[in-house]
């Protein structure tokens, strides 16, 4: 990826962030602390990487005020280096330009409205009554199904597919091979014979929504699978059928969250982390990776809890006592000082 150039001054003025040192020092490219050159600019924000700052050979860093005074290179003083790191990056590596345009191996439904402003890359297939607006980039061999919307600066890396009556704000950024849309599992049982149950419902994503790669979403069974704006989505996610997801909230690579489930605001969930169905999870809450969900937590706070496979009775008998496992403390407390007592008292009458 090719990069942009600026002065580390401009930079500073920029992003809000406060200049020490040279600020006509020429900065073309990100890199790390510990393998910067010249013309790079780093960003120190984790402890465990203060010792390079005194060989790097970085042009500028982004560090805490604390940190600057042992810098040996110009830098850009920040409350959250990290945060400013990503604003400082995205000037340098800015998105392809979107110019309007239709690629000749693109098939387009008739019915389909494309903004001469936005692009449809090689391969692309576009449905019936499909509305792509503005500045959206449609990367090759995508799939918009039939009825579906994109809203303005929205983009598709490749391969990505979104089935029929999908919903999509503006500015969201999904990346290949993920799948919007699809049909939730919903499958009705007649004596022993699995009977399909048709989703009806479809899927609506906010603003400023990113979806990692492989990712899946899928369309409600009878209401709509609903992602909220700025919701950020690692890959190789499963949120299925009617799950609801606040504003804000990230998820990591590898969860999946069963049907009907409904996730707050501003929450995070670790890698691997698996929700079961139909549970209430509030806003700021946040689970550790690897996490087993199967209540409810509507209070904000960090949770974490993980049992290996075992037989189902066997992890019924496990959870129950460790659950009872409070009182079990507590009552060998009350015992030890009971204990503590009486001797004390049987060394008083032996003195006696």
């Amino acid at each position: 990826m090719s990069a942009a150039v600026y002065r580390l001054a401009d930079l500073a003025r920029r992003v809000g962030a406060e200049l020490f040192g040279d600020g006509e020092v020429t900065i073309s490219h990100t890199d790390t602390i510990q393998d910067a050159a010249e013309g790079a600019i780093c960003f120190l924000a984790n402890s465990k990487y203060r010792h390079y700052l005194a060989t790097t050979g970085a042009s500028a860093v982004i560090l805490s005020r604390e940190d600057a005074a042992d810098s040996p290179v110009a830098g850009l003083i920040s409350d959250n280096p990290y945060l400013t790191y990503a604003r400082v990056a995205s000037l340098l590596y800015p998105l392809t330009e979107v110019t309007g345009g239709v690629h000749a191996s693109a098939v387009i439904a008739d019915s389909a409205k494309i903004d001469p402003h936005a692009w449809v890359g090689p391969c692309a297939v576009i449905g019936a009554n499909v509305e792509i607006q503005a500045g959206v980039w449609i990367g090759p061999g995508c799939v918009i199904d039939a009825g579906s919307r994109l809203g303005e600066h929205t983009r598709l890396v490749a391969n990505v597919t979104i089935c029929a009556g999908t919903v999509i704000g503006r500015r969201v950024l999904i990346h290949p091979g993920a799948v919007i849309g699809s049909d939730g599992f919903g499958n009705a049982n007649d004596r022993g014979a699995w009977v399909k149950v048709p989703q009806i419902g479809i899927v609506r994503i906010g603003d400023d929504v990113e979806i990692g790669a492989n990712t899946t979403i899928d369309r409600g069974a009878l209401r709509d699978t609903l992602i909220a704006d700025g919701v950020r989505l690692d890959n190789q996610i499963q949120i299925a059928h009617n799950v609801r997801i606040g504003e804000h909230t990230a998820i990591a690579g590898c969860a999946g969250i069963a049907g009907s489930t409904t996730v707050g605001k501003y929450c995070t969930l670790g890698g691997g982390v698996g929700l079961s169905g139909h549970l209430e999870i509030g806003d700021n809450v946040h689970f550790s990776g690897q996490s087993l969900v199967t209540r409810s937590f509507k209070e904000p706070g960090y949770y974490s809890g993980n049992l290996p496979a075992v037989s189902n009775g066997e992890w019924r008998k496990t959870i129950a006592r460790i659950r009872r496992l409070e009182s079990v403390i507590q009552r060998l407390n009350a015992l030890e000082k009971q204990v503590f007592t009486d001797k004390s008292e049987n060394h008083g009458d032996e003195r006696d």
